[in-house]
């Protein structure tokens, strides 16, 4: 018999974590990487060093893989279909995954769907956004001042981790989103009480798995720790956020894992506000806190395998982002931190230290949600050097 070959796009941790995921399976990976040491390409066997944008790149990759999938979106839309031409199945596919990559596109497909969303519209200039933001005023939910201002800009490709997006409170403050010279969505500033996220993944025949809603905290743009799941949510609303993912997967024919990135609302609703089709931070706690990890279903999904189990392992899981900070070797304050939590887990990528990169995550798990944080939060400030006892 022989096993499947994966092919994965992109060198990155997610790709690195995924590819873990697959080995107990007996599943092959090829990889195309952008530098021989991306955190992927460190402990993959077969990779392929080249530029994910050239479609010739892309299509010799392709040869001798089973199925094609990503740790990133920004593979162009055309190359993917290109490849479906070529015979060599894309999960997700183009039509699905171009929602992700385009954030105007997303929110079109979403509004037909009916599915609720901050108020939005792409916008021209600077003068359009003072439009947009006086067309707020009133709006329920909306943290805006007389003016309708704060709004949020984004530029509808290629932002992540706060990078692309705009927190903006005058006409002056709106410029520069436009200097990329691409369009620019703008969104309320939405009174959210606190960012969830709905994690499910849907295999190619339509099965589909749900993991528990979590709570996802960020820090600077960036996802700082995710509490799964999330704390004080009623049954009913996580329910609904877990539905609303579903469908969204299954509208947009999602294969794979897709997160949805929610805003919960004072008045007890749920918004969203991002895609992702692929593994995802807010499901990183997964890998040691449910049953079947993210990666490992995201790996059976494309390859059309019957999905595992989402359910957690434990009452609760923190996952925790390690940052880089001012120590560059983390080796001797992993070991500390070993001796001190021998139930700690903890991930790191192989990459170089870099103040605000993410370099790992650790895990925890137990019954007392305070024990589970603190001791998340002590594990990954004494790896960053933040915390030094």
């Amino acid at each position: 018999m022989t096993f499947p070959v994966v092919g994965m796009v992109g060198g990155g941790q997610l790709a690195r974590m995924t590819h873990e995921a697959g080995i107990p399976l007996g599943i092959r990976f090829k990889l195309l990487s952008d530098t021989p040491q991306d955190s992927a390409a460190q402990v993959v066997g077969d990779v392929v060093i080249g530029d994910y944008r050239d479609l010739d790149t892309l299509r010799d990759f392709a040869r001798g893989c089973d199925v094609i999938t990503f740790d990133h979106e920004h593979v162009p839309t055309e190359h993917l279909r290109a490849l479906e031409a070529d015979g060599i199945p894309v999960r997700p596919g183009p039509d699905a995954l171009v929602h992700a990559q385009d954030k105007g596109v997303m929110r079109a497909r979403l509004d037909a769907l009916g599915v609720p969303c901050p108020r939005h519209r792409i916008v021209a200039d600077p003068a359009d956004v003072v439009a947009f933001a006086a067309e707020g005023v009133t709006a329920a939910g909306a943290d805006a001042g007389s003016d309708g201002f704060p709004v949020v800009l984004k530029t509808v490709r290629g932002g992540y981790d706060g990078k692309g997006v705009w927190v903006v409170r005058s006409a002056a403050e709106a410029a520069e989103p436009f200097r990329a010279g691409v369009p620019v969505l703008a969104e309320e500033k939405v009174a959210f009480v606190r960012e969830l996220a709905a994690n499910v993944v849907r295999s190619p025949h339509g099965q589909a798995v749900a993991y528990p809603v979590v709570e996802s905290r960020q820090v600077d743009g960036v996802c700082d720790t995710v509490i799964a799941p999330a704390p004080g949510l009623s049954e009913e609303l996580a329910g609904h956020a877990q539905e609303l993912a579903l469908r969204i997967a299954k509208e947009l024919g999602v294969v794979g894992h897709l997160a949805v990135e929610l805003f919960e609302t004072a008045d007890g609703r749920v918004l969203v506000n991002e895609l992702a089709m692929r593994p995802h931070n807010s499901g990183h706690w997964s890998q040691d806190g449910a049953v079947t990890s993210q990666f490992a279903n995201h790996v059976r999904a494309v390859l059309d395998l019957p999905l595992g189990d989402p359910r957690p392992r434990a009452k609760w899981t923190v996952m925790a982002n390690v940052l880089g900070g001012d120590y560059p070797d983390m080796y001797g304050a992993y070991l500390h931190c070993m001796a001190r939590d021998p139930q700690l887990k903890i991930h790191m990528y192989g990459k170089d230290v870099k103040p605000g990169r993410k370099v790992g995550h650790v895990n925890t798990y137990g019954d007392d949600l305070d024990d589970v944080l603190e001791r998340a939060r002590h594990a990954a400030g004494y790896l960053r050097g933040t915390i030094t006892e």
